[in-house]
């Protein structure tokens, strides 16, 4: 019975390990141990990031609310304690959204 060669899964995976590192600087895009360790590392460094854009949109957007709110003559937690009390379940995304684009709805929501 003949030996099983693993050459072609070999070249498979370093192509792959490769191609993540493409762009990459000095020997981090060529040599495959460097490869190695800079994929493993971006894909970590990717998982945080896109956990902490959520952070950061969130921050960004009662920023923005909270600012409509002084140009109203009221603060960020007066509004949002009386769409709470109203059941007016829209989210800071769209609050935000409509603070920055169309303030006359943003000041109807508020005050109704």
């Amino acid at each position: 019975m003949p030996r099983v060669k693993r050459g072609m899964h070999h070249i498979k995976r370093r192509k792959n390990i490769l191609a993540r590192t493409k762009g990459m600087m000095w020997g981090r895009k060529s040599k495959l141990t460097l490869a190695k360790v800079a994929a493993s590392k971006a894909g970590v460094n990717a998982y945080v990031s896109r956990k902490l854009k959520k952070r950061v949109n969130r921050g960004l957007q009662q920023i923005r609310i909270g600012a409509a709110a002084k140009t109203l003559g009221t603060s960020y937690s007066r509004i949002m304690g009386g769409l709470k009390k109203r059941s007016i379940t829209l989210d800071r995304k769209v609050l935000s959204q409509l603070a920055a684009r169309h303030p006359e709805v943003f000041q109807k929501i508020v005050s109704a």
